[in-house]
């Protein structure tokens, strides 16, 4: 589904959707079944330019647009939303954060790195004890001379073990609103103090790396600090508006990559003489899936396009996410119930859409909290 969508974006998506083909969708299965991150797939990732998608070309990434970075990610999401995951948070949070709020040094250091896959990025916001209720954070940092020594627990992190870097918020104002006194800082694999703790195992989206995170006594230099000092929080939020779109996005692609494994399989299955696919029932599962994921694709390349023109759109990428992780929920279970038996089973792809598509309305903010946010901005006249 394209929305204002460029010749070059469209030469884009079937140069993302031929690499995941080739070098992602015949190894998915396995790598969801040893619950396994590639690392054998990183310097893939990087030469296709893949980990540098909104990284400008002066920091030796692909300078591409949001619309470009949806349909990155839509596209690898067809195949696999474990290595959709990956790209999508190394891409939109570790590296976007730095992106947006580093100073110079920071992003010539960090950013090169990252876009040629020598280090990927992880970001650490949710705690055991705060998930949607991000600002509640307890992880501290106490500024001692020009150092800062970081306290806390982190879980769900995206590339937390395996990434060369990880941006950490943390309290470092208790004296203020919860909302605010919190400050981001880069802390690198290998500090002192900084480990992972314990690897999660996962409903789905089980070949990306998710751990939990520990930083007993981690010590940075003030240059390590990312931002303004008590702003971290207000930094985050602009962060998971473009997060929230390219999570969207694999949403979608998850959905359409069910939707096109049911119409293979319903031409090809044959009950009481007939193919699957001649039955009104199958068809209108397909019918309502292909409906909900070309509406969800609109919202979600109408959040791109409004990011790309310089325009607020955190009410539209809430929309879109939203909308389409559960479209694509839907979708994947339709998916699966249009293979019967055979979609219960790990022998057909299926199953494993669905168990992905279900972190969808999860990750980067619940279902729920989508809506507040978009009741919000209607109430205010948004």
């Amino acid at each position: 589904m394209d929305f204002e969508l460029s010749e070059h974006h469209k030469l884009l998506r079937q140069s993302v959707r031929d690499f995941a083909r080739s070098e992602i969708a015949p190894h998915a299965q396995r790598w969801d079944k040893e619950e396994r991150f590639p690392t054998e797939l990183v310097p893939k990732l990087a030469h296709m330019g893949l980990l540098g998608i909104r990284i400008p070309e002066a920091y030796g990434g692909s300078g591409m647009d949001m619309a470009a970075y949806a349909v990155c990610v839509e596209e690898i999401a067809r195949v696999d939303g474990s290595i959709a995951l990956t790209v999508a948070s190394h891409n939109g949070l570790g590296t976007g954060h730095v992106l947006a709020f580093g100073s110079e040094s920071q992003k010539r250091k960090y950013l090169a790195k990252a876009a040629s896959g020598e280090w990927l990025a992880a970001w650490a916001l949710t705690e055991p004890g705060s998930g949607s209720d991000a600002a509640a954070l307890r992880t501290v940092a106490r500024r001692d001379g020009e150092e800062w020594v970081i306290d806390g627990t982190k879980t769900f992190i995206t590339q937390g073990s395996v990434g060369g870097f990880c941006v950490v918020l943390a309290r470092t104002n208790p004296a203020v609103a919860k909302q605010r006194g919190i400050t981001a800082f880069i802390v690198e694999h290998g500090t002192p103090g900084f480990s992972a703790s314990r690897h999660l195992s996962k409903l789905g989206c089980r070949a990306s790396d998710t751990v939990e995170l520990a930083l007993d006594g981690v010590r940075v230099s003030d240059s390590q600090r990312l931002g303004e000092v008590d702003q971290g929080f207000a930094n985050t939020m602009r962060i998971l508006d473009g997060g929230r779109i390219s999570i969207a996005a694999m949403a979608i692609g998850l959905g359409f990559g069910a939707l096109e494994l049911a119409i293979r399989y319903a031409k090809e299955r044959h009950a009481f003489g007939h193919p699957i696919a001649d039955f009104q029932s199958i068809q209108w599962m397909i019918a309502d899936a292909k409906a909900e994921l070309d509406a969800a694709a609109l919202l979600t390349y109408r959040a791109a396009w409004l990011a790309d023109s310089g325009r607020r759109y955190t009410k539209e990428a809430s929309m879109a996410k939203l909308f389409a992780s559960e479209a694509a929920t839907r979708a994947c279970n339709s998916a699966v119930q249009v293979h019967g038996g055979y979609g219960y089973v790990r022998e057909f792809d299926v199953e494993r859409h669905l168990r992905d598509a279900k972190l969808c309305e999860i990750g980067e903010g619940t279902s729920e909290v989508q809506r507040i946010v978009i009741a919000k901005h209607v109430f205010a006249g948004g």
